[in-house]
């Protein structure tokens, strides 16, 4: 039963899907960053899922494009997307450590966290126009958010926090770590095989660029936050799947992929 709340509670807490409700106590958190990746999932699904439709319908390039971007934040609730935003406006404040947290709490949106959003949503845009939904390699590009957020946990279970409070705070001690970092890491050793298999070119320079958005976010907690902070955690993984789009795109071209 402990194994079914922590999914229910991994899914009311990272996404908008509708799932049981359950008491916010740490016995039911204890798993619930196992089950972080399976919100992936359910976004590699609609995406797909919307994808077939378009072709079925004859829709266009633009009207495709948009909705597959936007399929994400719809899944998760702009979760991620906020703690993008609130993380874009402490780095391009240019304080100090202890100033570029208090920013982060800041309910209100600064210059730096628009300019970050509108650029965001416009080039993951721009990037999903030049994807061939018919192409092989597709299913590789899909798993990236299953990807993006095993990462998440398995850093989740890993890095220090940078204020001992708040929601990353409160999953890190609830969690049990250490199942915490196997079930991240055997998430990302089966997303990663099957990205390969799919597609080696594509699969292998998504998960460069993952890797570099995973060192990326590391270093950018621990030398500007010290620690990493559930905010911080959102960027990653906006700026994670924009990246493996970004490699994704750029492989298929190189490669003359369809």
């Amino acid at each position: 039963m402990k194994l079914i709340r922590s999914f229910c509670m991994a899914l009311s807490l990272y996404s908008r899907l509708p799932v049981p409700r359950v008491a916010w106590e740490e016995g039911n958190m204890a798993y619930a960053l196992c089950f972080f990746p399976i919100v992936g999932a359910f976004v590699a699904f609609f995406q797909l899922a919307w994808l077939i439709l378009a072709v079925i319908l004859g829709l266009g390039t633009v009207l495709t494009a948009a909705v597959v971007s936007l399929i994400p934040l719809a899944v998760a609730g702009g979760i991620h997307m906020d703690g993008f935003l609130d993380t874009a406006d402490a780095l391009g404040s240019n304080a100090s450590r202890e100033r570029a947290l208090e920013i982060m709490r800041d309910p209100h949106v600064g210059a730096s966290a628009l300019i970050a959003g509108t650029a965001y949503m416009l080039l993951a845009f721009a990037l999903w126009s030049e994807v061939e939904t018919a192409a092989p390699a597709l299913f590789s590009l899909l798993l990236v958010p299953v990807l993006s957020r095993a990462l998440s946990a398995l850093a989740a279970a890993t890095f220090k926090n940078a204020r001992g409070e708040g929601l990353l705070a409160s999953m890190q001690k609830a969690s049990d770590a250490r199942a915490a970092r196997v079930a991240s890491a055997l998430w990302i050793l089966a997303a990663a095989g099957v990205m390969l298999w799919r597609s080696p070119l594509c699969g292998g320079a998504m998960l460069i660029a993952a890797l570099v958005s995973f060192l990326a976010y590391g270093a950018v907690s621990y030398r500007r936050f010290g620690g990493a902070t559930g905010d911080v955690a959102g960027w990653f993984v906006q700026v994670c799947e924009l990246a493996c789009l970004a490699a994704f795109v750029l492989a298929a071209k190189i490669g003359g992929l369809p």
